[in-house]
């Protein structure tokens, strides 16, 4: 078996080719994900950042998004930017008429909780998991997590809200690791496919 896992990014809508760029720095085989047949053969799934109600009934539209809730219910390996954290967790506290979501984390999620396109910002934060200097996110229309369950660990929060939640096999940030060209989120992710890789083999 290979090293180098294979990696799907959700390419629905969003900063799809900035994951798949980051994805690639990590010594991962990247590859856009629109149908459900193309979910086979994948070690893990990034569901990028932009709309996340857009994302949502694109998935339900091109019958994506119940086979994808299965592989995540499954335990692939799953890593939700922006959107992507608002999509993995388990209840949104202020959803839009008709969205849904993959679950995967038990959090509960506030959409734009940041603030309008207009108030973006960048933040230096410490996640836990990756080493060095502090991670630069870039916060755009940006969720927090107002609560998470027992299982889930907070990797990181900004004054005072929670930005970063692993569960399992389950990774979600706030920000975009993926515009600022450090590439060690995607290797922490990258890291947990080789794990579950590991695991699924002995």
């Amino acid at each position: 078996m290979s090293d180098t896992p294979v990696i799907g990014v959700l390419a629905l809508q969003g900063d799809v080719r900035e994951h798949l760029v980051a994805l690639a720095a990590a010594d991962a085989v990247a590859r856009p994900v629109r149908r459900p047949d193309e979910l086979a053969g994948l070690d893990g799934l990034v569901v990028p950042g932009g709309e996340s109600t857009t994302i949502s009934k694109l998935a339900v539209l091109f019958g994506v998004m119940d086979p994808l809730r299965a592989r995540v219910r499954d335990g692939m390996p799953v890593y939700g930017t922006c959107a992507g954290m608002i999509l993995l967790a388990d209840k949104i506290l202020d959803p839009r008429s008709g969205q849904e979501t993959i679950g995967g984390i038990d959090m509960i999620v506030r959409r734009n909780a940041f603030g309008r396109q207009n108030e973006s910002f960048e933040a230096a934060l410490d996640v836990k998991g990756v080493a060095g200097d502090p991670v630069e996110g870039v916060f755009i229309r940006a969720p927090w997590v107002e609560s998470v369950g027992a299982d889930a660990e907070v990797l990181a929060e900004h004054d005072g809200h929670i930005v970063a939640v692993r569960q399992g096999n389950a990774l979600a940030t706030s920000f975009h690791p993926e515009l600022t060209g450090d590439h060690r989120v995607h290797a922490l992710f990258v890291d947990m496919v080789r794990a579950d890789r590991t695991a699924e083999s002995l």
